[in-house]
C-alpha cells in the first residue's frame, strides 16, 4: 500500500467517527505555537519502581484539565492542519525517517524518537521526554495504580491514583486532530515515543482508560504527557 492510499483510507476511517469542534479556547491553545519555557513544570512522584516522574499537565497546558498542544508523531511544533501531505517526515510517497521497511521509505531502523524530534524534549527541555511503552505499561499496572474515569473542572478524563502514596494524575480526553478537525472519541489517547516496528506508517498510542494499545498514522495530532526520571 502506498502512503497516498494509506492516508486516503485513514481519512475515510476518521470521518466515520462523530466529532465536535474544539472549543475556542482549545483552538487558541493549538495555534499558540511553542513557548519554550524550559524545565519549569510540575510533576508527580507516584512511587513507581522505575522512578519515573510524570508531568501534571500535557505539553502546552498550564492546568491538568487543559488539552494542551497537539503534535504529529516526531514533530515538535503545532500546526493548522494534520495530514500526510504536510508531515515533516514524508517526501512524496516515502518516509524519510523512523522507517524499518524499504517499501515505505528510507530504512534507518529507528524505533524510538530521538530527542530533537521529541515534542516533550523540544518544548520542555532535556530532562523531559515522551513516555515509552514500558513507562505507560508501568503507569497502568494494577499492582501500582488504579485508573478510573472522572471529570476535573467539567472536563472528562482519567484519574490515575498511586497505590503506594495516594498521589494522582489527571489525563483529559483531548481527542485527536486530523486535517482541521478535532475529533472527540471518549478516549484519553496519548502518543508514546515508539514507532510501529513492522513498517513506518504508524506509531503507538495508549488509551489511558481502557489501558489498550493501538497504532495511529504518524501525521495525526495527539497530545503528549511528558515524563522525567528521578535524579
Amino acid at each position: 500500500m502506498t502512503l497516498r492510499k494509506f492516508f486516503t483510507l485513514t481519512t475515510i476511517l476518521f470521518a466515520a467517527f462523530s466529532f465536535v469542534s474544539c472549543s475556542s479556547d482549545d483552538d487558541d491553545d493549538n495555534k499558540n505555537k511553542n513557548e519554550n519555557d524550559k524545565d519549569n513544570h510540575e510533576y508527580v512522584d507516584l512511587g513507581l519502581p522505575s522512578g519515573t516522574l510524570w508531568a501534571t499537565c500535557n505539553v502546552g497546558a498550564s492546568k491538568p484539565e487543559e488539552y494542551g498542544y497537539y503534535f504529529a508523531w516526531g514533530e515538535t511544533k503545532t500546526k493548522e492542519t494534520y495530514q500526510g501531505e504536510n508531515y515533516k517526515w514524508v517526501n512524496g510517497d516515502l518516509f524519510t525517517k523512523y522507517c524499518t521497511n524499504s517499501l515505505y521509505g528510507n530504512v534507518d531502523n529507528l524505533l524510538e524518537l530521538l530527542p530533537e524530534d521529541d515534542a516533550a524534549t523540544a518544548n520542555w527541555g532535556n530532562n523531559w521526554c515522551t513516555p515509552s511503552k514500558d513507562q505507560f505499561d508501568e503507569l497502568k499496572n494494577s499492582d501500582y495504580t488504579t485508573i478510573e474515569k472522572t471529570t476535573l473542572n467539567g472536563v472528562d478524563g482519567v484519574k490515575v491514583t498511586s497505590k503506594k502514596n495516594g498521589k494522582t494524575l489527571f489525563f483529559p480526553e483531548a481527542g485527536e486532530y486530523w486535517y482541521e478537525k478535532c475529533l472527540h472519541n471518549d478516549e484519553g489517547t496519548y502518543w508514546t515515543r515508539s514507532v510501529e516496528e513492522t513498517g513506518a506508517m504508524a506509531a503507538y498510542v495508549v488509551d489511558m482508560y481502557s489501558g489498550g494499545w493501538g497504532v495511529r498514522p504518524r501525521p495525526t495530532g495527539y497530545p503528549v504527557r511528558p515524563v522525567r526520571v528521578k535524579k
